[in-house]
């Protein structure tokens, strides 16, 4: 029978000098015998189990709070979209703020989620704030959080804010650039200091989040005019990173398109293990201008496979207005199309540039245009037009 020797805590003791002068110890040593192979082999089996059941759940936890998209899904063959990449790996490798800037569609959000899940931070949440959609009397209380009964309406219990959920994450600030005036000093001192109190609170709560802006319009134009702070400005655009608009890396529409067909094809209720385009119809995709960019072109995908009959897609199967793209650009109309189908493509293309020439904004497209805003929305439901 094996036999085991214990020391106890005042045995133990004598085996520390201690200076009772200044009331340090010297040195401090903490042995473990084990007197039984047996018995070491019975603690690793436990510690081996304890590191598989550790990874499960560290594999699920990235699994609940992964974001939807990776570096892989930043598609294209350009070198404009070749140097998003490069940038978006860099972003990876450091804790720096980004700034993302383009146009509306063109995959903003999937850059930032990319960076995100490529970094360290991937096993924390990733929170998305969109700024514009934000009012103005509710931005504390929504990204600070607030304490209970600190205003009318508020949740009896509180509410934890978006900076304190994003802690050892990442938090995207989407549409910064619609950020009032008056609420960027608060944001900027947030960003600066990591640290913040609840509204209606007087404890300071500290953050670590990594942070990732975005927007589709021209900030230093905004800091000119007056609209945004430039110190804040400064403080968003430490790595810089461009999406092109995809007029610019035409090369890049047609692997962005059969990229999104496989990715859709799942969804149709006839099964097919491949799905092509006909060269007449990838014409037609390549010449379009995409004002909404790669997100319009994932809506025509959706549409066209949803009508299509056949294995492959046709000029026919797209959106009349993308067929007849180069006849409604030149004016020139042709004898088989007829004046309804071509006013309407007309009528079309007019309200596509006006919401591209401003930014999709409705109001100022409907002045534009000399309508009225109830009926632009009529209308662009009659004409199908899905900008952003």
């Amino acid at each position: 029978m094996e036999q085991q020797t214990y020391m106890t805590t005042e045995e133990l003791a004598e085996r520390f000098r201690y200076d009772a002068r200044d009331g340090k110890v010297d040195i401090v040593l903490g042995l473990v015998l084990f007197t039984s192979a047996e018995n070491v082999k019975k603690i690793m089996e436990k510690l081996s189990v304890l590191q598989s059941k550790l990874k499960l759940y560290e594999d699920e936890i990235v699994s609940l709070r992964s974001t939807r998209y990776t570096l892989d899904n930043i598609v294209g063959v350009s070198k404009g979209i070749g140097i998003v990449k490069l940038e978006a790996e860099k972003a990876v490798r450091n804790e720096l703020p980004v700034l993302v800037t383009g146009e509306s569609g063109t995959g903003k959000e999937l850059v930032a989620q990319a960076i995100h899940d490529g970094c360290a931070r991937r096993l924390y949440p990733f929170v998305r704030v969109n700024c514009a959609a934000i009012p103005s009397e509710l931005f504390e209380s929504e990204l600070f959080g607030y304490e209970k009964g600190s205003f009318t309406g508020a949740d009896a219990k509180g509410r934890t804010g978006k900076f304190e959920l994003a802690h050892m994450g990442t938090i995207f600030l989407d549409e910064i650039g619609d950020l009032p005036l008056a609420l960027q000093p608060k944001l900027l001192r947030v960003l600066e200091l990591k640290e913040f109190e609840r509204v209606g609170g007087n404890k300071l709560i500290r953050s670590d989040f990594r942070l990732i802006a975005a927007t589709n319009r021209d900030l230093m134009e905004m800091v000119r005019e007056g609209k945004f702070r430039l110190d804040l400005y400064y403080r968003l655009n430490v790595v810089p990173i461009s999406i092109p608009p995809l007029r610019d890396r035409r090369e890049d529409i047609l692997p962005l398109a059969h990229h999104f067909i496989e990715k859709k094809k799942g969804l149709l209720e006839r099964k097919l293990n491949k799905i092509g385009v006909s060269s007449a119809a990838a014409k037609a995709l390549h010449d379009y201008d995409w004002p909404g960019n790669s997100r319009e072109l994932l809506n025509i995908v959706e549409r066209t496979l949803a009508a299509m009959e056949g294995e492959t897609i046709q000029t026919s199967d797209l959106p009349y207005y993308i067929q007849k793209v180069e006849e409604i650009e030149s004016g020139h109309y042709e004898p088989t199309t007829s004046l309804k189908n071509y006013l309407r493509n007309a009528e079309r293309k007019a309200i596509r540039e006006a919401l591209e020439a401003h930014g999709g904004n409705r109001n100022s497209t409907s002045d534009s245009l000399g309508i009225h805003r109830t009926l632009l929305y009529k209308k662009m439901k009659a004409l199908d037009i899905a900008y952003p």
